[in-house]
């Protein structure tokens, strides 16, 4: 049996945005919302406080004539509105490679979203800014581990918004009222049971983006729940979790219990409900994820590459506390850190940044380096300790990922060669 289709209710409001009230800018964008709602079935819309907008990364023409098409119909943002990475280092020119025509549109691009009223913040990581959404409060955010974050880690309430639909709904200040910023669709549905590993485990940082990319594999697009984890994790040990479930399986919600909001205990995070699939992790689990990041078998090194997500101030102090007092990386290998214009100032100001440099690390800001030429074009294995870098690199780029912890990346970097802490799995 077929259901019509119907467009949702609207306000009066929202009709007169629609027949262009607030000019044809709006109106185009409003129409784009209204039918997203009517295709995913949305019986009306709602406001949003804010919005991240992906489409600010440069793939062709197309991207440029939607939004010149709003600015010259008068349209601008009715939220605050944070930008995604663009294709290139507006603080560093010269750092991305590429041709000067696609430069230019590259940076037609960036600018014509500042003129649209979003805020030049160039981040995958929007969550790191002073303003974040507040608990239950609805948004709409493009970027997968983004989204990921602001629904398990605030709390906030977004859906999977793609190029277009993002700017959409931050110049209309309206979203479909449809799947995750429904209460029912945010109920946990799988179970990965944590208690089996040894809780020194997770002291380091590739376990949790191991956990992740597993919980991705497994669960797809499910929410999954995390039981058994350790109850101190902060939020760089989330927001790796997240961005491998988001790359790996396109996970936009998960629960991880006593650690984010909506899951004190399994019974909330399932609200009332039974797990509908039972996973028990061990930390040989966690080991076969790690290997399955890797291309590249140990030896040769072109490239470290660390901060996708965007290295947070964290991020920066356990870097330079891992690089103060040793030697300086080898000559032949590139050490970049992908982060923001802001977490840089704050690294800047610390001390933290002028420590990585003297080690020689190169800061990449605006942009990352999985998407923007920027690494050597000799490069042919590169470590991270990212998962999503790791998930996405070897198709983006053409080359071997080694996959690995921040202190196995610094190791490596200074031997010039690929280099295993035999300590890390000890715990295990």
């Amino acid at each position: 049996m077929t259901h019509a289709i119907r467009d949702p209710a609207l306000t009066g409001a929202q009709r007169a945005m629609l027949a262009g009230r607030r000019g044809d800018g709006a109106a185009l964008a409003m129409r784009v919302i209204v039918r997203l709602a009517r295709a995913l079935g949305a019986e009306r819309l709602i406001p949003i406080d804010s919005a991240h907008v992906d489409g600010c990364l440069f793939h062709g023409q197309v991207g440029i004539d939607l939004v010149e098409r709003l600015i010259a119909g008068g349209a601008r943002t009715a939220v605050p509105t944070t930008l995604n990475v663009g294709s290139l280092d507006l603080l560093h020119p010269g750092v991305v490679r590429g041709e000067p025509g696609e430069r230019a549109d590259a940076r037609r691009l960036m600018d014509d979203y500042v003129t649209l009223g979003a805020e030049p913040t160039w981040t995958c990581a929007p969550y790191q800014l002073p303003e974040r959404p507040a608990y239950g409060r609805h948004v709409a955010w493009a970027e997968s581990n983004a989204i990921v974050f602001a629904n398990s880690v605030l709390g906030a309430r977004t859906d999977r918004y793609g190029d277009f639909a993002d700017i959409c709904a931050a110049v209309t200040g309206f979203a479909p009222l449809v799947g995750l910023h429904l209460d029912e669709n945010r109920a946990g549905q799988d179970l990965f049971d944590c208690s089996g590993v040894p809780a020194g485990t997770f002291e380091t940082d590739v376990a949790w983006a191991a956990l992740g990319h597993l919980a991705g594999r497994r669960s797809g697009t499910r929410v999954p729940v995390l039981t058994g984890l350790p109850g101190d994790a902060d939020e760089d040990r989330l927001k790796a979790f997240g961005a491998a479930a988001a790359s790996a399986g396109g996970v936009a919600l998960f629960h991880a219990v006593g650690l984010t909001p909506e899951a004190p205990d399994a019974a909330t995070a399932f609200r009332g409900r039974a797990a509908e699939r039972r996973f028990e992790v061990t930390a040989a689990d966690l080991r076969a994820a790690c290997e399955e990041l890797t291309t590249a078998p140990d030896g040769r090194l072109d490239a470290v590459s660390v901060g996708t997500p965007h290295f947070s101030a964290a991020e920066f102090r356990a870097l330079a506390a891992l690089l103060s007092g040793g030697p300086p990386f080898d000559a032949g290998v590139e050490f970049w850190i992908s982060t923001s214009r802001a977490v840089l100032a704050e690294a800047e100001r610390t001390g933290d940044a002028a420590v990585c440099r003297r080690a020689g690390a190169r800061i990449l800001v605006d942009t990352c380096t999985y998407i923007a030429p920027v690494l050597r074009e000799s490069a042919r294995v590169v470590m991270t300790n990212s998962a999503k870098w790791a998930w996405y690199a070897p198709t983006n780029l053409g080359i071997d990922v080694v996959f690995a912890s921040l202190a196995e990346c610094v190791l490596s970097a200074r031997a010039g060669r690929v280099v295993r802490d035999p300590a890390l799995w000890e715990a295990s």
